[in-house]
């Protein structure tokens, strides 16, 4: 059973969706995305520096516009239907959303414009933060972030939580990390996926009820609990929930085990999910799509699984 599994904000470098677009087909169908999205796609993919593709407002529909190009040539020829689901972290659900069926391309990019520029303006109301915890106890570390008023963010798997919150209480975690593990500040504008977001899941409702999203054509796990969705209007509202609650990957990862999964592709930009993967479901064969040269590997692998 193969997996098909959509990255999320951080995964994004300069230039990388530069090989994409040296098909006509993808970047005029990146172009349509960008008048959805409100933002330059192609400007950004393959121009803009580091800082610029940074920016909340660039990086999610950048992230989700290259995963739907690397959908459109991994699930070509009738090879939708020889995976056995799809999943997304963060942002990546809503890529996740397009491949199960829920939303259509033209609304999870306009859909993935609002979060990214609901989500900067509410980041921009209180100087905040995020930093990855390696290693160490799951349970002293909640504990730890009660005392400083910080909250899980990211639930990765294989050792790794992402925290977020006030600048200063992270310092002091770095300062004075849980025994075993370790504190790597990350270069994000925000306290994504903790209560500082609620601004934005109120933008992101009302966007929401615009939608007309479809039951789920493929298996689509939650990351709201590793859970499969099993309607359209359900996975959407978690979706806007999701900005403000922690993304549970871990869960997902586990999900995945569970159904018999024997293979897992990331789509474009990717290589983080596949790390993640390498830890907690060691011996599982994995492809990272990073540009179109990597299709070919992640073909063979579904058409191995048919």
């Amino acid at each position: 059973m193969i997996v098909v599994v959509c990255p999320g904000q951080g995964s994004q470098t300069p230039g990388f969706l530069a090989p994409w677009l040296e098909d006509s087909s993808r970047a005029e169908r990146l172009a349509a995305f960008s008048e959805a999205a409100g933002v330059d796609l192609a400007r950004h993919g393959t121009v803009s520096d580091a800082d610029a593709i940074r920016d909340t407002s660039v990086a999610q529909p950048l992230i989700v516009a290259a995963g739907l190009l690397t959908l459109d040539a991994l699930l070509a020829d009738g090879r939708d239907a020889r995976i056995g689901g799809i999943a997304g972290h963060s942002v990546g659900e809503i890529t996740a959303a397009v491949g199960a069926g829920v939303l259509t391309p033209a609304d999870a990019m306009r859909f993935v414009g609002e979060r990214g520029r609901a989500m900067a303006d509410a980041a921009a109301q209180t100087p905040t933060g995020m930093s990855a915890v390696l290693g160490g106890d799951e349970a002293t570390l909640l504990a730890r972030l009660d005392e400083l008023g910080l909250e899980p963010a990211n639930f990765n798997g294989g050792g790794q939580i992402v925290v977020a919150g006030a600048l200063d209480a992270l310092e002091t975690l770095k300062a004075e990390p849980p025994a075993g593990s370790r504190v790597i500040p990350l270069q994000v504008a925000g306290a994504f996926h903790t209560r500082y977001m609620r601004p934005a899941v109120d933008h992101l409702a009302a966007v929401a009820a615009t939608l007309s999203p479809a039951d789920p054509a493929q298996t689509l796990w939650t990351n709201r609990d590793g859970s499969t969705a099993a309607s359209g209007s359900a996975f959407v509202d978690l979706l806007v929930g999701q900005v403000s609650s922690p993304v549970r990957w871990d869960l997902c990862m586990a999900s995945f085990a569970e159904a018999g999964v024997t293979g897992i592709i990331e789509l474009a930009p990717a290589g983080a999910l596949v790390g993640l993967a390498k830890r907690a479901l060691k011996g599982v064969p994995t492809v990272a799509v990073k540009t179109p040269d990597d299709l070919a590997a992640a073909v063979e692998l579904i058409e191995q699984a048919a």
